[in-house]
């Protein structure tokens, strides 16, 4: 399990590369997109510059989340990852909103427009390899380091990758039946699919907001407690994502005929289990004798094992 400090370090690095790549293709699809007049191209361009935003907050991050604990903050700064990476969702979100109302409106006043000049098919070319590196470099360092913010990124460059691609057909279109309406076209499916990405990220930064889980996580901790001999009834049971790792309460149930000691031992053998099965940031085990917890009692919070 990675420290505060190297995750922060990955990250950094990360965002280096974000940051100097994007950088250098938005400045060449903006660039060109107005030498070409093209606007698939330019929207294009547009949404590479919210990956130069997005690489710079990143690195902002960075040195945020590695700060240790303190009296104000005593989870640490972990959340502030899934912070911004919801914040960049909605950047993201209207960046491709712009798009769509800008190439809207030159579809409805029905302006003509002059079929887009080769270099727009080259920068484009140009671009979908550069993100599609970009994509695979991200999606690797934010597995190494467990990042929601570098997986994001990392989903963002592929739908640019798909963005590029998109804008190249409608270029080549145009090019081949001389009709320059196709580009603004391909901008509004590229401000589309910009949208699409921006929802995809939110929902998954919210869960980690809203302390949410997937069930397939709490049937791993339920696995581990019974593979543990003298635990039982794992219930009242509490997952959230905390900096990239789990934050754990669990209730499960011992003979009662057992000492302290010997309860205690029980409960330490569940922690190493669920610690050898999911990433821990921290966990909380209550001990109950059996049959103290009435399986048709309300307990208003957690799940049991029929819940999953």
């Amino acid at each position: 399990m990675l420290q505060a400090n190297d995750k922060a370090r990955l990250i950094k690095f990360a965002s280096l590369i974000a940051l100097v790549g994007n950088l250098f293709l938005s400045s060449l699809k903006i660039g060109f997109g107005l030498y070409t007049e093209s606007l698939a191209v330019l929207g294009d361009g547009i949404d590479s510059a919210v990956d130069v935003c997005i690489a710079a907050l990143s690195l902002a991050i960075a040195s945020v989340i590695s700060r240790p604990a303190d009296a104000e903050h005593p989870w640490g700064h972990g959340r502030a990852e899934t912070v911004a990476t919801a914040l960049l969702s909605f950047t993201l979100f209207f960046a491709g909103a712009q798009l769509i109302l800008s190439s809207a409106s030159q579809l409805f006043t029905g302006d003509a427009r002059p079929a887009p000049d080769i270099a727009a098919l080259v920068v484009t070319l140009v671009s979908i390899m550069g993100k599609f590196a970009l994509a695979c470099i991200q999606r690797v360092l934010g597995n190494r380091a467990d990042s929601s913010m570098l997986r994001a990124n990392a989903k963002n460059m592929l739908a640019d990758v798909g963005i590029s691609l998109a804008v190249l057909i409608g270029l080549i279109l145009s090019r081949l039946t001389g009709i320059g309406v196709i580009d603004s076209i391909a901008a509004l499916l590229v401000g589309l699919w910009v949208i699409k990405a921006a929802i995809e990220i939110f929902l998954e930064a919210n869960l980690e907001l809203m302390d949410g889980s997937t069930k397939e996580f709490y049937k791993v901790v339920f696995e581990a407690v019974h593979s543990v001999r003298g635990a039982g009834n794992p219930h009242r049971t509490r997952m959230r994502r905390v900096a990239g790792l789990w934050d754990i309460d669990i209730d499960i149930e011992v003979d009662p005929a057992l000492t302290v000691r010997e309860a205690h031992t029980i409960a330490e053998a569940v922690e190493k289990a669920i610690k050898e099965r999911v990433e821990v940031y921290d966990i909380m085990i209550h001990v109950e004798p059996i049959g103290d917890s009435a399986e048709g009692r309300d307990e208003g919070y957690g799940l049991r094992e029929y819940q999953v």
